[in-house]
């Protein structure tokens, strides 16, 4: 009879491996984009979904009446429908233009209207991403609890409504002689980084730990 061989234990894959973004397909042109360039980028076809979707709800109740009448006032339902396919519709032509900033959708025109709006900023002397009134500590809390926050919109909806530097891109591209603005801890680690460590330590077995 052939032994049986004995079970091989697997390392378990580290933790941090989950949490990774995706690399982009196209150029990032920005990591945290202000709300107000989000929405001014948006092309044709994301007003086209957020139109669909806030004619789609109360269209969908609508047929939905026809086909199994309740005999209530349909009226006021028609309104909150067409408010929440509104919301909706919002959200998620949103996410679009945010996907084509970080690179994860083709962004060609993005690209190319980003690097001349900014080029010409730093011609005339202003801030990349325009000025704020908050201290520091302020626009960095703003830009960790932002970043990426679209991917979580059906959770909570969350938007940059500050101006800070933490854009993720190089601003020389645009003619600025300047380092590009990373948040870094004391021991000089950015947030990634540190969401790494902290996961790969807690996946690591206790006989490593203690030694």
């Amino acid at each position: 009879m052939t032994p049986l061989m004995p079970p091989v234990k697997r390392q378990p894959e580290p933790l941090c491996s989950i949490f990774l973004m995706p690399k982009p397909e196209y150029p990032l042109i920005d990591s945290d984009p202000h709300a107000s360039r989000v929405i001014r980028y948006m092309r044709p076809s994301d007003y086209a979904t957020w139109a669909g979707y806030t004619a789609g709800a109360p269209a969908a109740l609508w047929a939905w009446e026809k086909m199994d009448r309740t005999g209530f006032r349909m009226r006021p339902v028609y309104y909150v429908g067409g408010w929440l396919g509104f919301a909706a519709g919002f959200l998620i032509a949103y996410s679009r233009s945010s996907m084509r900033f970080w690179g994860w959708t083709e962004n060609a025109r993005e690209e190319a209207r980003d690097l001349e709006e900014l080029t010409q900023r730093a011609r005339e002397g202003k801030p990349l991403y325009g000025e704020s009134s908050q201290p520091m500590w302020v626009q960095a809390a703003a830009h960790r609890n932002s970043q990426y926050s679209q991917l979580k919109f059906s959770l909570f909806p969350m938007l940059n409504l500050v101006n800070h530097p933490f854009h993720g891109t190089d601003p020389a591209k645009y003619g600025v002689q300047a380092e590009p603005a990373v948040l870094e801890s004391q021991e000089g680690l950015r947030p990634g980084e540190m969401l790494r460590r902290k996961l790969n330590d807690a996946a690591k077995p206790e006989s490593s730990k203690d030694a």
